[in-house]
């Protein structure tokens, strides 16, 4: 494959931070303790989120896709996932945060009447088992630090140019593996420490017309 895109949910496909805030609603008081220790990395999300997360009842899982539902999505995706199919790019989901909460945003129908979620080549995120009294993390690409090793997702689909789009911590090992790397917010600051190079953007429409310049220029 030559290209591929990977691409962050929470606050990068949503115009917000959408597991980091039903986390500090679900699990409030874990999620105030433990939520700063994650991002000053002193704890790592494999260990941080799966307290969280298994700390809420079970019975409370409709209420976490309600929460859900009412969360848009950053401007231009549509548009990117346009242009990527022009080309035959695939665009690949992986997100630190649940699986549940990135179908039932993405199951919504764009304007061209298709769920995005039919356009997404493929979606890797953690999942949980309802079954007991809480919740219990199942996840197939837990690595050292993360619930969902981003890095383990990218082998799976080897190309030439591997582009990351995302905003925060658990995109970071993501960002550093990729050839590629769109970064805002919190992962700008991690990648600036890190003195690794990054473009900054604010909205799809920017993560496409810089790949068509870059892809017009390579003729």
């Amino acid at each position: 494959m030559k290209r591929v895109v990977f691409c962050d949910f929470d606050g990068t496909i949503t115009a917000v931070e959408t597991f980091a805030g039903m986390l500090k609603d679900f699990a409030p008081q874990l999620s105030v303790q433990l939520m700063p220790e994650i991002y000053a990395m002193r704890l790592t999300l494999r260990e941080g989120v799966r307290r969280m997360l298994e700390s809420i009842p079970s019975s409370r899982y409709p209420e976490i896709l309600a929460y859900v539902q009412q969360q848009t999505t950053r401007p231009g995706l549509e548009e990117l996932l346009d242009f990527l199919d022009e080309r035959d790019v695939p665009f690949i989901v992986v997100s630190g945060g649940l699986l549940g909460m990135v179908e039932a945003v993405l199951s919504r129908a764009g304007k061209s009447g298709q769920s995005l979620l039919e356009r997404v080549a493929a979606i890797y995120a953690v999942d949980v088992d309802i079954s007991s009294d809480f919740l219990r993390v199942l996840s197939e690409f837990e690595g050292d630090t993360e619930l969902v090793s981003k890095v383990k997702v990218m082998a799976r689909h080897p190309a030439e140019e591997q582009i990351a789009i995302g905003d925060s911590v658990t995109d970071l090992n993501m960002a550093l593996a990729a050839s590629v790397v769109f970064a805002r917010d919190r992962l700008s600051q991690y990648l600036e420490e890190r003195h690794h190079p990054y473009i900054q953007w604010h909205d799809f429409f920017d993560v496409r017309e810089q790949l068509s310049q870059w892809w017009r220029d390579e003729g």
